[in-house]
């Protein structure tokens, strides 16, 4: 293996190979740092992350950022193109369409293994190395980069280490932005009487959201379901019989869809807000779900996670030799769209299952106004399809090795 004048085996490893590490190390390459300098450390072999059955939502903002990469293709998503949000049992409903913003869709609903395994095809094709079923043991910062230790008695020195597996909240490190929202998800793929092929359904209960996300299963349409509630009440309804978690599920949903006819896949994710007070230090960096997790409402985990991967590879590649520099510029970029996007969906959940009278109005109302003045609709809706993209305040230390397109 080459090693440069430092004596560093690698530029950047990458610690995870999901979407998000996939997408740096795809990103860096682009710019210019050579291939053969890049390492990604996946925990599982790609195999088993093809069979990955969870549902992603793409947000139209994400889905450009695909298309730059050559992961994405037609087939892959399922496209969304309006959104209904709404309360059960009190008043205010609010829709968003995609006619609106002049885009084909809102967002698609894509399979994590199907995106996955595009990235591997990408990967590849690029001759990018990726270390498979290793981890990342441990990380020690050194004067001229950093010593990576992978299990199976494996180091590697590397200018850079980037923080990108973050695995789920059930299972990860308490961070210093932490709340458990005492709620558990059920995923599962449900069909219905009436489906509507291309809008997802977000419907807020006294217990937690009700996602309804369009999505096909072998060639049958139906509907990829997040339902939130207390983890007694989650793994009740794991248990239940086909017919009766239909009814239930029916009761807390309402008619709009009709009776839910079958379900497939039910699993439970435990449900928190877990995220890191520095998404950069010294020659370290976090993006995704090594940077936050967070609850699933709105669906924007993966989305800001490309966004954070961009970003960075902005970074390293105008600014390489400049770590103090680089980390700078990646948390003055990312704070206002990080910000806003962990207290939204913080605060979501956390209003929508206030039982209180004012607040169930006061909810109603919000909603009603966010139909009735496309302006403040707008403002949700552009943040949710995009986010934001500021662009890092470079030193330009040297002329960057090639724009990032």
């Amino acid at each position: 293996m080459q090693t440069d004048p430092d004596g560093h085996d690698f530029d950047v490893i990458i610690a995870g190979a999901g979407p998000v590490g996939a997408a740096l190390a795809l990103w860096l390459a682009r710019g210019g740092i050579s291939k053969s300098r890049i390492l990604l450390v996946d925990g599982r072999s790609a195999s088993d992350a093809h069979k990955d059955p969870r549902m992603l939502a793409i947000s139209h903002g994400s889905k450009r950022l695909l298309e730059q990469l050559g992961v994405w293709h037609a087939q892959l998503g399922t496209p969304i193109r309006r959104i209904h949000v709404s309360q059960r049992g009190a008043f205010g409903r609010t829709v968003i369409d995609c006619a609106e913003y002049r885009v084909e869709a809102l967002g698609y609903v894509v399979r994590y293994g199907d995106l996955v395994q595009q990235f591997h095809h990408a990967l590849a094709h690029q001759a990018l190395q990726v270390a498979e079923a290793s981890r990342v043991q441990h990380i020690e910062e050194q004067p001229q980069g950093v010593k990576v230790d992978l299990d199976q008695g494996r180091t590697y020195r590397s200018a850079y280490a980037v923080h990108a597996e973050g695995g789920l909240f059930g299972a990860q490190t308490t961070q210093v932005v932490h709340r458990d929202y005492a709620q558990t998800a059920l995923v599962a793929f449900v069909t219905c009487e009436r489906p509507e092929v291309d809008v997802a359904w977000e419907r807020f209960t006294s217990q937690g959201p009700i996602a309804l996300l369009p999505i096909s299963q072998g060639g049958k349409p139906g509907l990829s379901l997040v339902w939130c509630a207390l983890p007694e009440q989650a793994q009740r309804r794991l248990a239940l019989e086909e017919p009766l978690f239909l009814q239930e599920l029916h009761a807390a949903f309402g008619n709009r869809l009709g009776r839910f006819t079958s379900v497939t896949g039910r699993r439970l994710f435990p449900l928190g807000l877990n995220a890191v007070e520095q998404i950069a230090h010294g020659r370290e960096f976090a993006i995704g779900n090594a940077a936050q997790t967070l609850h699933p409402v709105a669906g924007q985990g993966l989305n800001l996670g490309l966004r954070d991967a961009y970003t960075l590879a902005e970074v390293l590649v105008a600014d390489f030799e400049e770590p103090c520099a680089c980390v700078a510029a990646f948390r003055h970029a990312r704070r206002i769209d990080r910000g806003i996007t962990l207290g939204l969906t913080d605060i979501l959940p956390r209003l929508f299952t206030n039982p209180l009278a004012p607040i169930r109005i006061i909810r109603g109302a919000a909603l009603v106004l966010l139909d009735l003045i496309p302006p403040a609709r707008h403002i949700v809706a552009r943040q949710m399809m995009n986010g934001r993209r500021e662009r890092p305040p470079l030193r330009e230390v040297r002329a960057p090795r090639q724009p990032i397109p």
